[in-house]
């Protein structure tokens, strides 16, 4: 009976340790978390690549303005924190976030398994996929993405991007035509130079409503499931905790309902 008692009493001190154990660590990372950086600096450096609307684009004035710079302006305000714009191409976004030149990805980034792996992204924010602007010498003939995968067609999009990537996986037989920029890749199709552009929808629909009615036809149902996430660097469950819970506050009060409306469903922003 002496024995029983012994190792009850061994165990409930090895779980003690334990706990111990499991505080010292959750102090550990709330001592790391890089949300106590950003405060002590005063300042919030979010990573975006201008030039792509309704997201991201730059005023004639000089002024970053979009639906993901509303959300930077509003975090950095949550925090209490100077929002600081960092510019940077969409492909050294990332590298960007692990060398520590910025402390957010809030730039229309894809949340990918192979992005996964580098950083940690907080829950969806918005859900786009691929769609597809075709020009309107095929209008009777294509009805869906599907048709397009023929070496006849000429499908354009923006080097480097989710629709290269798309056309790669689901059109391999397409002849693919890349651009610098997916305005080149869509004014191509405009002009009758490609038969067809795949990209995000928001952008095709600002693109269509703009420059392509009469000289195109809009398949607008997206044909792939995009969700965009934030991005932090990995081992940071504060930070992405705050994130989340934030994304549930702008949803909440009304915030994102608004922001929606005047960059997604309206082209006032334009002028």
């Amino acid at each position: 009976m002496k024995r029983f008692w012994l190792g009850i009493l061994l165990i409930a001190a090895e779980l003690v340790v334990a706990m111990g154990s499991a505080n010292a660590a959750d102090r550990h990372l709330e001592k790391t978390s890089h949300i106590n950086t950003i405060l002590q600096r005063g300042e919030l450096r979010v990573g975006f690549e201008s030039g792509h609307g309704p997201f991201a684009i730059t005023t004639t004035a000089g002024k970053y303005v979009g639906f993901d710079i509303d959300f930077g302006h509003r975090l950095a305000k949550a925090m209490g924190v100077k929002f600081v714009p960092v510019n940077t191409a969409s492909e050294g976004l990332i590298p960007a976030l692990l060398a520590n030149r910025i402390d957010i990805i809030m730039g229309r980034m894809t949340i990918t398994q192979k992005r996964n792996l580098k950083v940690a992204f907080a829950d969806p924010y918005i859900v786009i996929g691929q769609a597809v602007l075709l020009n309107n010498k095929h209008k009777d003939s294509v009805k869906s993405y599907k048709a397009l995968d023929d070496p006849k067609y000429i499908v354009a999009s923006r080097m480097i991007s989710m629709g290269e990537y798309t056309i790669k996986q689901l059109l391999p037989k397409a002849t693919y035509q890349r651009f610098e920029t997916e305005t080149d890749a869509g004014m191509a199709v405009i002009n009758g130079k490609a038969d067809a552009l795949v990209y995000d929808q928001p952008f095709i629909g600002v693109l269509y409503a703009k420059h392509g009615k009469g000289k195109t036809v809009f398949l607008d149902r997206p044909f792939t499931y995009e969700p965009l996430g934030w991005a932090v660097n990995q081992g940071d469950p504060d930070f992405l905790n705050f994130l989340n819970n934030f994304l549930l506050q702008c949803k909440g009060d009304g915030f994102y309902e608004e922001v929606f409306n005047r960059w997604m469903l309206s082209l006032e922003w334009k002028k």
